[in-house]
Order: structure tokens, then C-alpha cells, then sequence
């Protein structure tokens, strides 16, 4: 299909989408409501996430927290642990902001046009069009990274896919096909068409319902689609953290800043090594600096490697025992001393959670009880 597309040709295009789509789609657990409130939550969670992974926490969460009022009235460490392992906290945190902001002023509703969604907290383009589209019949089409491949294949399109600038690009080759009487529906078949079909590595274009409309495969071009930039390389860190025992074989855990990186989780104490640092000097340094506690000799139990969005860590963990005496150093941070059979019940970065076997295994050792 070149562009632009003739009516026909865009009226087959929807006509042939659609169908295909009801006859195919998913059964997700946020395609069997019409709730604006359900519906936001699993864009927020879908954001740069599996689908598979966001089932079970968007079930749980709607669970806990059913209604804009109920998010309104969380409290902040029970919600941090509802989204623990899924990442992208800030998500989080914007979701809490507005439900907070409408429960206040819109007696908890979410509002449905486009450009009042819009300038909600963390609420972009993307999850403003999919809910004003999918809620309230709102003709704005979504575009994300499934859409984008569809249309770059479609199109032969050589706009790069990957950089922020060209949104605006394929967002008009959207809106073109977009379906004004069914604008949600078709927003839905459009990124499940890239979610399943038109797939990034593998498409399936024997089995695609608009094969019959792409310059892609039409060319024999479907790898060459999208265009992508070259990613950056991401830096990689060695990183020590410190399990601080004391003589009761409780945990020493420090919380967070509720501004920056992994706001408001709990983590054991450390840092990133300097320069050529050993772990265990890196360790003994970073406790002494965000602690005030002296350690001497700790015993490394674990090492694992963790990948955020913009950088990985090699971690390595260590066992430091102080004595009371030595407690009484620590410096006033926010903190708290408890049992280790108590770490599942607070929220801790996906980082320290791939320690706990190992930590678990090492009380277990030392016959130390929960």
C-alpha cells in the first residue's frame, strides 16, 4: 500500500482488520470491562511490558485496589509491594498522583477527552488515546511500537522507529486508517496485529489478515522493516551491597529517597565499586559512607547480574556482622533492623530480590530462625 492510500483502499484495510480481530483477539482480563479506571491501570502496567507479565499483577492489583478511591487511599509501602518485580516505578508513583488529583477534584473519575487526559501525571500521547479511544469512543488513534512496525511495514516507511522524534510521523499514518465508527476496536487490532502477526523478527505474513496491503512483503523487504538507529552501548557497573547482621541475626535495610531511581523501595546498603575497588573494598566503603558503620572481613555470599533500562550491574553481596557496640554508630538515615523472614513482606528491588536464595541458604546455614 503506498501512501497515501486511497478511500478503498483504506476502507478494505479496516473492514478486514476488525473482523479479523474479533474473530481472533485475546481474552485479556482489561478486554472484558469498559471501566476508564481498569482500563488506565493496564495501559500504565503494559507500558514497555509483556502482556504475559502484566496479567497476574493487574489482576491482583485490581483486586486490592478496585476503584480510583481505593488507589487514592493506598498506603504508599503496600502499593510499592503491589507492583513489586514490574518495574518502571514512576509509573507508580503517577498513577498515586492522580487518583489523588480526580478523587479531589472529579469525584474520582477520569475525564474522557484526549487533551484532559493528557495532562494528568505520567498519562503521555499513548495512554491518553487508548483510553479516551477504548472507554469513551474518543477518534484518537494510538500509536506504539507494534503500531509502528505494522505501519513501517505497510508503507515501506524508512522513518526510524526507535527515535522519539518521528512519533508524530507515523501517529498521521495511524489516524488515517484509524476506524471513526470504531476507534477503540481499532486500536486494539492495529497492536495486536503487531503484537502477534506482524512480529518484530519472524512476522507471520502467511497468516496476517492485510497481507494483501503490504509494500513490505509485496517487495520481499519484511526484514528490512522497521528502520531502527543503532542503540547506544549500555554501561555496565560492578556493584557491591552489604546484608549487616547483627548479634540477633536481624537485618539491617535502608529505604530509598522517594524522588529519583527506585523511589521508596527498601535495599540493603551499597554502591558502585570505584575505579579498579574490589567488592569487598567497595562494600566496606559504601556502608562506612551511607551507614557510619564499620565492618571488617565480609563474606561474600552471591554475585548477580541485573539489567535496568539504561545500564547493567554485576552485584556482588556480602555477609557483614557488627556487634552492638558498632550499632550504635549508625547515622540517622531511614532504616529499620528485622528478621529475615520478614523481607517477603516489604517491597525490595528486583536486584536484591535475585540475592534472597543465597541469603536464605546462608541463615539457613548458620541455623539462624526467621
Amino acid at each position: 500500500m503506498h501512501f497515501p492510500p486511497s478511500e478503498n483502499e483504506i476502507s478494505t484495510f479496516r473492514t478486514t482488520l476488525l473482523q479479523w480481530y474479533q474473530n481472533t483477539k485475546r481474552d485479556l482480563p482489561w478486554r472484558r470491562t469498559r471501566d476508564p479506571y481498569a482500563i488506565w491501570v493496564s495501559e500504565v502496567m503494559l507500558q514497555q511490558t509483556r502482556v504475559d507479565t502484566v496479567i497476574p499483577y493487574y489482576e491482583a492489583f485490581m483486586e486490592k485496589y478496585p476503584d480510583m478511591a481505593s488507589l487514592a487511599r493506598s498506603e504508599p509501602e503496600a502499593l510499592l509491594k503491589s507492583w513489586e518485580g514490574l518495574g518502571y516505578y514512576k509509573r507508580l508513583q503517577n498513577l498515586k498522583k492522580t487518583a489523588l488529583f480526580l478523587t479531589e477534584t472529579n469525584d474520582a473519575r477520569l475525564p474522557s477527552d484526549f487533551q484532559s487526559l493528557r495532562e494528568l501525571p505520567g498519562i503521555g500521547d499513548y495512554i491518553a488515546a487508548a483510553v479516551s479511544s477504548i472507554a469513551f469512543h474518543g477518534k484518537e488513534a494510538v500509536v506504539d511500537g507494534n503500531v509502528k512496525r505494522v505501519l513501517a511495514r505497510l508503507f515501506t516507511d524508512p522513518a526510524p522507529v526507535n527515535i522519539s522524534s518521528s512519533h508524530r510521523h507515523f501517529l498521521r499514518h495511524a489516524s488515517l486508517l484509524l476506524d471513526p465508527e470504531q476507534p477503540g476496536e481499532a486500536n486494539q487490532a492495529l497492536m495486536e496485529l503487531g503484537a502477534m502477526v506482524c512480529t518484530p523478527a519472524r512476522p507471520s505474513c502467511d497468516g496476517c489478515p492485510v497481507s494483501f496491503s503490504c509494500e513490505a512483503l509485496h517487495t520481499d523487504n519484511t526484514r528490512n522493516y522497521p528502520v531502527r538507529q543503532p542503540k547506544k552501548i549500555i554501561p555496565f557497573y560492578p556493584v557491591a551491597c552489604a546484608v549487616i547482621v547483627n548479634e540477633r541475626f536481624d537485618i539491617l535495610i535502608t529505604k530509598r529517597p522517594e524522588t529519583g531511581m527506585l523511589p521508596g523501595f527498601w535495599e540493603f546498603p551499597g554502591g558502585r565499586c570505584e575505579g579498579k575497588e574490589s567488592g569487598m573494598d567497595a562494600c566496606i566503603r559504601e556502608v562506612f559512607e551511607e551507614t557510619g558503620l564499620k565492618i571488617e572481613k565480609p563474606e561474600k555470599i552471591c554475585t548477580i547480574r541485573h539489567a535496568y533500562t539504561h545500564f547493567r550491574i554485576e552485584m556482588s553481596l556480602f555477609i557483614c556482622r557488627i556487634t552492638e557496640k558498632e550499632r550504635q554508630n549508625l547515622k540517622p538515615i531511614e532504616h529499620r533492623w528485622i528478621p529475615h523472614g520478614e523481607l517477603d513482606t516489604l517491597a525490595f528491588p528486583a536486584a536484591n530480590r535475585k540475592c534472597m536464595p543465597a541469603l536464605s541458604a546462608w541463615f539457613q546455614a548458620h541455623n539462624a530462625s526467621p
